[in-house]
């Protein structure tokens, strides 16, 4: 991310992905339910794509996408 120019995202990200996945890799759904980390994540998404792009528009989809995806 730094690379990229979005270092400074990072630390939130970091933060919200903190305690959701175990050390193997799992998805802790024991410590935050599966919709409300990929909600906050869209979020974040949203956030960044206003501050870099000037229109939050750009991460629609995010969280409908992956719940059809991923949550079965």
């Amino acid at each position: 991310m730094g690379q990229l120019g979005l270092g400074r995202h990072f630390r939130r990200l970091a933060s919200r992905l903190d305690g959701a996945f175990r050390a193997d890799g799992v998805f802790a759904h024991d410590h935050l339910r599966f919709v409300d980390f990929v909600d906050d994540v869209e979020e974040l998404l949203e956030e960044v794509a206003w501050q870099e792009l000037g229109d939050k528009e750009a991460a629609d989809g995010f969280e409908e996408y992956v719940l059809r995806r991923y949550s079965g």
